[in-house]
């Protein structure tokens, strides 16, 4: 099948559009990359170690487990393990983009997943919501993320003395907040606001009773159920 006979086709500018778009949120992103580098500077790596992580891995929690982990000697199962539990939230954001996903060309549909963030994904989720296709936002912003995080990687490797604590300064809230704006602005209806109640108490019981960073996927896994089990109508 060609590439022109997919329905969905990227426009570049509006990946340019949407890469300027997410720089805001980006600046914030550049001060845990540079705790980052710190870190990994402390654990051991060379610099050009912790900026390759950074450049191919694109992860901050598992980059900041794996760091947590390092050694004269890595026990590479329980990393392997650790890694996929905090990122096991990435296989439930890509189905939930999977009705965009499927119209793009293989190539495209995964490079445009290899930026994908949290930050990213909530916008286009937001905007799937209304009715609006922007798989520009994975893209285009997550480049954004992307070289923000490179810089900040790079800026804690060499400076990140500077920066030691980033939640000093109150920048941990500000991806939280971000989530939280674009959950607060999207679509609502009963069916969601249930999907999101249900979802926020099984993730706060796994926060108490389940091992860390499980909570994410299973208050994710919660609010599908509720989804799954309560179909919207479609209209006649």
């Amino acid at each position: 099948m060609s590439v022109a006979s997919y329905p969905y086709q990227l426009q570049p500018a509006k990946v340019r559009l949407e890469f300027v778009r997410l720089l805001p949120i980006s600046l914030f992103v550049v001060a845990f990359g540079a705790a980052f580098g710190l870190a990994a500077i402390q654990k051991g790596l060379e610099p050009l170690q912790a900026l390759l992580m950074s450049a191919t891995v694109f992860a901050g929690a598992s980059q900041f487990a794996a760091v947590d982990m390092w050694g004269a000697q890595v026990s590479v199962l329980p990393l392997i393990a650790v890694v996929f539990a905090i990122n096991s939230r990435h296989l439930l954001m890509g189905a939930s983009l999977y009705p965009m996903l499927k119209e793009l060309p293989p190539r495209q549909r995964y490079g445009v997943l290899l930026l994908l963030t949290d930050a990213n994904w909530a916008v286009s989720a937001q905007e799937y919501q209304s009715g609006r296709r922007n798989l520009e936002v994975i893209l285009g912003g997550g480049l954004a993320l992307w070289l923000a995080w490179m810089i900040g990687t790079l800026m804690g490797v060499y400076f990140g003395r500077l920066l030691q604590d980033p939640q000093s300064l109150g920048v941990d809230m500000v991806l939280g907040c971000f989530l939280l704006a674009m959950a607060l602005g999207g679509k609502k209806s009963p069916r969601i606001l249930v999907a999101w109640a249900v979802a926020a108490a099984a993730s706060l019981a796994a926060y108490w009773y389940l091992p860390p960073h499980t909570h994410v996927v299973v208050g994710a896994l919660a609010g599908g159920v509720v989804g799954l089990f309560w179909l919207e109508k479609k209209p006649v």
